[in-house]
This record gives structure tokens, C-alpha cells and sequence, in this order.
């Protein structure tokens, strides 16, 4: 039976599908590219996290024909020889997006009611908290979403009908209808929004012109009440210049889900800054997002495998000169 290699684990729910499918799953010993250019020979497809694949993983594997990644940033994986190889490689936008854009809303609600403080506080049998903390309500304020994709929409949704917020979004690619069905206005520029919002959400892909596109510069322009959510990519964001105006107090406060080096080491410069809430990249971590990512990357193994063109195709134009089975004239 074919085998799919599992680079780091998944919902039993898609390995289920897999076996279901005729395929066999080949669990890795470990994540690193070495272990994995090391065990994956032999293997037709590949499921990957946020662990990515490398060119020499896939130069080792000569039988690879698909590779599905498990969540929606595919910077990890190295694009441009897959598609020299003749390799498709899918992707799942939507199966976790109500759960990351539930994150982005909960990680707010923590800055602005000071839960971890907090829960501290009662642990600690000190109530002064009560007396002292300044806490804010989200009713009424401005939440400026930097881009406006599956998640950010969801998120603004939630923003909107749930706490009546008002929002505005910095989305150049955004149509004005798109903006005016969901009852935002736009930002002509980053900055606009930087200036106006009091919960500033990022959900912006990882790219040349956004790597770093909020700095000290970018920080210096929000709002000293306003607070930072970043459930999109680490390296959005300068940790450093974000870690000095936390102990500045130039902003309230921020959140970080994801990090330019995950697990994140003891030197982030994050892990020490006041007025912010870590998490280890878990806003996809949900049951419901987990099961419905593992099966949309076993499904789309199969129908490569079987000559079916896949829904979630990360460059559309390998499919034509794939290595592997050819399609059949109606695929």
C-alpha cells in the first residue's frame, strides 16, 4: 500500500481517512528536516505542520507526489522546488479559521480585562487588583484588522455583532464591497489604521513587504490605550521593538500566538514584557479545527493520488506537468 509520512501529528480523524483510502500512514521520530529526509524515502505524499519541508527532504523522496500542509502559511515549505519537481502541494484556508479568528478575540478580551493579572491576583490572595487596575470595555472602540482574509473576516464578524465595534480594515487587495457587506470601512494606509484603532489585529500573509511590518515605527503610531493581536505570523512583527514599548508603556498592551522561532526561546524578548499574553501558536489548536484540518489534507492526498484535481492547490499551475499519475481528460 502507498504510505504518507506524518511529519508531526495530526488528528486520528485523518489518519482514519487515509487508511480508509487505501493509503498507510508512516509516522516521523521526529520533526527536524534531517530525521525527515532521513525516513520519508519511499513515501507518495506528506502531511506537514508548521514544521515546513526543505529541498533535501523532498530530493530523498523521489516517490513523493503531493504534499499537504496542515493550516494555511506555507512559508516553511520550500515552494519553488516543489513545483521544479513536478510536486502539487495543497493547503486547508478554511478548516481553522473560526477557531483562530475565536483566539484573536479571546487573546483581546485577556489584554483588556486583565485576565492573566488577574488570575494571578486571586492565587496570590491579593485583591488590590480590584482597586487598581485600569480595565477597559470593548463596546464602542475601534477594531483595525490588518488584513482581511477568511480569518480576519471572522474575526471582525465576531468583533462586530458580538461586542459592537466598530470596524476598519487595512486591505489594499479588499474590493469596497466586500468592505461595505461586512460593515467596515477602509484604511487608506497602514498607518491610518495604526492611529485609529484600539485593538489592532493582524492577519496578514508572511511576505517580502510585510516581514516586519509592525516595528518601532509602526508602534510609536498607535494609540498609548491600544492594544496589539498577533494570531497571523511571528515575523509580522519586531518582538524587540515590541517588547520596548511594553516596558515603555507606549501601547496597553499586546498578544502574541505565533513566533519568529517556535518554540519560542527563553531570550524572545516578549517573555519578559509586561502587559502582554504569550501563547504557544495554539489558535488553530481546537478539536473541531484539528479534525476538520486532518481530514481536508487526507482528502486532497487522495484525489491527487487518484488523478482528481485537488480544491486547495497552493500553485495551481504544477498541476498540469505533476510528476506522478497523469490526469485523466476530464479531471
Amino acid at each position: 500500500m502507498p504510505e504518507c509520512f506524518i511529519v508531526q501529528p495530526i488528528h486520528p480523524a485523518g489518519l482514519d481517512r487515509l487508511r480508509e483510502g487505501g493509503v498507510t500512514p508512516r509516522i516521523a521520530s521526529a520533526h527536524d528536516m534531517a530525521t525527515v529526509a532521513r525516513e520519508m524515502p519511499g513515501c507518495v505524499a506528506v502531511i506537514t505542520r508548521n514544521a515546513g519541508l526543505d529541498a533535501a527532504a523532498m530530493d530523498a523522496t523521489p516517490s513523493l507526489q503531493v504534499i499537504a500542509n496542515h493550516g494555511v502559511g506555507t512559508n516553511k515549505i520550500d515552494l519553488k522546488h516543489a513545483a521544479a519537481l513536478g510536486i502539487p502541494t495543497v493547503f486547508t484556508p478554511t478548516a481553522n479559521a473560526r477557531s483562530v479568528a475565536e483566539h484573536a478575540i479571546a487573546l483581546t478580551l485577556a489584554l483588556a480585562r486583565k485576565v492573566i493579572p488577574a488570575d494571578a491576583a486571586v492565587r496570590g490572595c491579593d485583591w488590590s487588583l480590584r482597586y487598581d487596575a485600569r480595565m477597559t470595555e470593548l463596546h464602542g472602540k475601534v477594531m483595525g484588522l490588518a488584513g482581511f482574509g477568511t480569518i480576519g473576516r471572522m474575526t471582525g464578524a465576531i468583533a462586530r455583532h458580538g461586542f459592537g465595534m466598530r470596524l476598519l480594515v487595512f486591505s489594499p487587495g479588499t474590493p469596497d464591497a466586500a468592505l461595505a457587506e461586512a460593515g467596515a470601512e477602509r484604511a487608506q494606509t497602514l498607518d491610518a489604521l495604526l492611529a485609529e484603532a484600539d485593538v489592532v489585529s493582524l492577519h496578514r500573509p508572511l511576505r517580502p513587504d510585510t516581514r516586519n511590518m509592525i516595528d518601532g515605527t509602526a508602534l510609536s503610531r498607535m494609540k498609548p490605550t491600544a492594544f496589539l493581536v498577533n494570531t497571523a505570523r511571528g515575523e509580522l512583527v519586531d518582538t524587540e521593538a515590541l517588547a520596548e514599548a511594553l516596558h515603555r508603556g507606549t501601547i496597553a498592551g499586546a498578544a502574541q500566538d505565533v513566533f519568529k522561532v517556535e518554540p519560542a526561546p527563553a531570550n524572545e524578548p516578549l517573555i519578559n514584557a509586561p502587559n502582554s499574553v504569550l501563547a504557544p501558536h495554539i489558535g488553530g489548536v481546537t478539536e473541531e479545527a484539528m479534525r476538520e484540518t486532518a481530514l481536508q489534507c487526507a482528502e486532497q492526498i487522495l484525489d491527487v493520488l487518484a488523478g482528481r484535481r485537488p480544491p486547495h492547490l497552493v500553485q495551481p499551475d504544477v498541476w498540469e506537468n505533476r510528476r506522478g499519475v497523469r490526469p485523466p481528460a476530464d479531471a
